[in-house]
């Protein structure tokens, strides 16, 4: 899944949890939960990719073995300091990228759920070799997106990507758009 979907479903969720107890989503959540959404990959991808520490860009932070325990911790620690609001958004993004890359090419292309996705270590992964680099791997998923846009199968994604988008779209203007105020403040200092 790409980071801007990630996104959009954790705030698609959030919007929707945050709304059912009429606790607006705030700059900071949006903040938190950018960072939370896209957690998994910015620990996996560059330990795999760039330092070769990882065997894929889908094992340790991916890993339900490593996320759930981390995320509990989290509500945990973020209660202790009263922030248990900023715990909860960080647990609800991080945890839904997990599945998102599971079934992610089910709902886009009809493939199986690629479960193996999250049970790292017990299904092992593929070493990558080398690190190849963290932009050489980017420029090769962003060719094969291309790719992938020309094919048949496009469509079908698009109203996908379309319609997420959109719903998140839609709710962050009705919630008043959260985080928008951090670019005028940053703004104004400059």
């Amino acid at each position: 899944m790409w980071p801007w979907e990630h996104f959009a479903l954790g705030y698609v969720a959030v919007s929707l949890l945050l709304r059912g107890t009429k606790r607006p989503l705030t700059s900071e959540t949006f903040v938190v939960l950018a960072v939370a959404t896209q957690f998994p990959d910015l620990v996996d991808k560059p330990l795999a990719w760039a330092v070769n520490v990882l065997p894929s860009g889908t094992t340790l932070a991916h890993s339900i073995f490593v996320a759930v325990p981390l995320s509990v911790a989290i509500i945990a620690m973020s209660q202790w300091y009263r922030r248990g609001r900023l715990g909860v958004v960080f647990a609800v993004g991080y945890l839904l990228h997990l599945p998102a890359d599971v079934l992610y090419g089910t709902v886009t292309t009809g493939r199986r759920p690629a479960i193996e996705a999250v049970l790292w270590p017990l299904v092992a992964k593929a070493p990558s070799g080398d690190a190849p680099g963290l932009l050489t791997k980017v420029f090769y998923f962003v060719g094969q997106y291309e790719q992938f846009l020309t094919s048949s199968q496009a469509v079908g994604y698009l109203v996908f990507e379309a319609t997420l988008l959109g719903v998140a779209l839609l709710l962050w203007v009705l919630d008043g758009y959260p985080g928008i105020s951090l670019l005028r403040t940053r703004r104004q200092r400059g």
